[in-house]
């Protein structure tokens, strides 16, 4: 932070999880899309990229989308950039520290079903190629 801007930066962060202002998203939970625990955290500074995670997240809780402030460094998430999309646009970043929750976004639209479908269908068959590696 600066002078100039002594807000950081909110990120965004999609899942099913129902967390509230102040709790820490942090390594090992199992993620959003994998049976196995990772160590990194992983979100977004767009809206449409923390979309995609809760309408991709794991469990019968409702989509949701927190506001989140790392708590220490970023990376670019290696999975997106570069690997799919050239640059960062999706603005996708992971870290090894907690995210600090900061709110609840209340007021979104997410995906139609169909549209969710047509992901998964995408992603089965990345699966079915072998092409479904998160890097970790």
């Amino acid at each position: 932070m600066s002078e100039a801007d002594p807000f950081p930066q909110v990120y965004l962060h999609g899942t099913r999880a129902e967390l509230k202002a102040g709790d820490l998203i942090t390594v090992d939970y199992t993620s959003n899309f994998d049976d196995r625990a990772l160590s990194w955290v992983y979100f977004s500074a767009a809206m449409h990229a923390a979309k995609w995670g809760s309408a991709l997240a794991r469990g019968e809780g409702a989509e949701r989308i927190y506001a989140v402030v790392p708590t220490g460094p970023i990376e670019d998430d290696p999975n997106v950039t570069d690997k799919k999309f050239p640059g960062n646009p999706t603005r996708s970043y992971r870290s090894r520290d907690p995210l600090l929750v900061v709110g609840e976004l209340t007021s979104w639209e997410p995906f139609s079903p169909e549209e969710v479908q047509r992901m998964k269908d995408g992603l089965a068959e990345l699966k079915r190629q072998g092409k479904d590696v998160i890097i970790d």
